[in-house]
C-alpha cells in the first residue's frame, strides 16, 4: 500500500484517483503531478514500484497539502473573525459566507429546525 503525504491511497484504484483521497489535491493536481512525476496514469497504485512511489512524494511535497494547508484554511478563517469583517462574522454566526440566500434555504449552515 502507497503511502503518501501521511494518507494510505486506496491499492485498487488507478493513481490519478488515488491521489484524490489526499486533502488538498483534485484530479487536475492530480495529474499534473502524475505527468511530472513520469507515471502513467492508468497504473494502479498497488501496481507501483517504490521508484514510482519516491517521485510522486517528491512532486506531492512541492504542494501545500493535509495538515499545512487545514491548518493554513483555519487560521484564514480565524484572522477573518479576528478583525471583524463581513466574512468573519458570517463565520461566527454559522451563516451562509458567501452571500448565498438565508430565508429559504441554508439548512446546512443553520442547522435543522428541530434543533432550535
Amino acid at each position: 500500500m502507497a503511502r503518501i503525504a501521511g494518507v494510505d491511497l486506496p491499492r485498487d484504484k488507478r493513481v490519478v484517483v488515488a491521489l484524490t483521497y489526499i486533502y488538498g489535491i483534485g484530479e487536475p493536481t492530480a495529474k499534473k503531478i502524475c505527468e511530472a512525476a513520469g507515471v502513467s496514469e492508468d497504473i494502479r497504485s498497488r501496481d507501483l514500484t517504490p521508484e514510482d512511489q519516491e517521485k510522486l512524494r517528491a512532486e506531492v511535497d512541492k504542494y501545500r497539502v493535509e495538515g499545512d494547508l487545514r491548518r493554513q484554511i483555519s487560521m484564514n478563517i480565524k484572522r477573518l473573525v479576528d478583525i471583524g469583517s463581513y466574512r468573519g462574522i458570517r463565520h461566527r454566526r454559522g451563516l451562509p459566507v458567501r452571500g448565498q440566500n438565508t430565508k429559504n434555504n441554508a439548512r446546512t449552515r443553520k442547522g435543522s429546525k428541530r434543533s432550535r
